[in-house]
């Protein structure tokens, strides 16, 4: 169990992290997802331990991780680029990881470097990007730490490369069940990995919610300009796009059967959007973060 209670990160006068709180359950898959600079990097270095909030409390499984050898033995935090020396053989790295977490996979790791073709003989300043981000999801994987976060781990990698990773993700998390945070701005292909969906704005908590429910709070509505606009009078519109005199507007919130049948009723049609979609619209540069509360 991970519980933030006014959770505050700092950078000299640059605020982060402002003031969050929330609860994040054992055993699932959480997607994090913000734009550049909105404090994600610092949130998540806090709960790994790398760095020491400057107010608020973090506790993982009831302790505070900061320099707590338990707590930090049960997580691994991999980023874009994996912390490992870079003279260091590929082969090396791996073994270092191997007598350093208990819960080490070996098998499995080697698994996986063939998997992503990754030279064991190789030093890790001489991998491709690509190969880099291979490395940091083996190690991410293969420790299977209770506490799994992977900040852009994958982002180096090519396509292929990274519907292979997130099969091996499910295929053990199912397997090996733990609390896993990915970071990505590729929110299109992994969004259906997500059993739980947090947005960070500007440093703000602006959605938690599992991610079915999420899915359903965005409503594309298209059709005569004056039909639209009567029907989405009163409620939060993300966007509003006109070609002639159709017009789609993009509604945040859920609809209900009845609301459903007024719009059809009116000549309008309803159409899904996407989490991709519903994040760009959350986090526009003029939208405030209390205006999708």
């Amino acid at each position: 169990m991970i519980s933030l209670r006014d959770l505050t990160v700092r950078y000299g006068d640059t605020v982060a992290v402002d003031g969050l709180t929330t609860d994040l359950e054992p055993g699932k898959i959480y997607g994090l997802l913000g734009r550049n600079g909105s404090g994600k990097t610092s949130l998540l270095s806090v709960l790994a331990a790398y760095r020491k909030a400057a107010g608020g409390s973090v506790t993982v499984n009831g302790v505070d991780p900061f320099e707590n050898a338990q707590a930090m033995r049960d997580t691994v935090f991999v980023r874009d680029a994996p912390d490992v020396p870079q003279a260091d053989r590929v082969g090396k790295v791996l073994g270092f990881f191997a007598r350093l977490r208990p819960r080490w996979d070996a098998a499995y790791a080697d698994h996986l470097a063939g998997t992503f073709g990754l030279d064991r003989r190789k030093r890790v300043s001489a991998l491709s990007r690509g190969q880099r981000s291979a490395l940091g999801v083996v190690i991410g994987l293969a420790t299977r730490a209770p506490l799994t976060i992977l900040d852009e781990a994958y982002l180096g990698m090519d396509a292929v490369a990274r519907s292979v990773f997130q099969r091996e993700l499910l295929a053990d998390y199912l397997a090996h069940p733990r609390t896993i945070i990915l970071s990505t701005h590729l929110i299109q292909e992994v969004a259906d990995l997500f059993e739980e969906v947090l947005i960070l704005d500007r440093g703000r908590l602006i959605v938690q919610e599992d991610t079915d429910t999420f899915r359903s709070r965005g409503v594309a509505v298209t059709g005569p300009e004056d039909a639209v606009e009567t029907f989405v009078s009163g409620r939060t519109v993300l966007a509003r796009q006109s070609l002639g005199g159709v017009r789609q507007a993009t509604l945040y919130g859920s609809l209900d059967d009845d609301e459903q049948r007024r719009a059809g009723s009116a000549g309008l049609t309803l159409e899904p959007v996407g989490i991709q979609d519903l994040f760009v619209h959350l986090t526009s540069a003029e939208r405030t973060p209390e205006a999708v509360r």
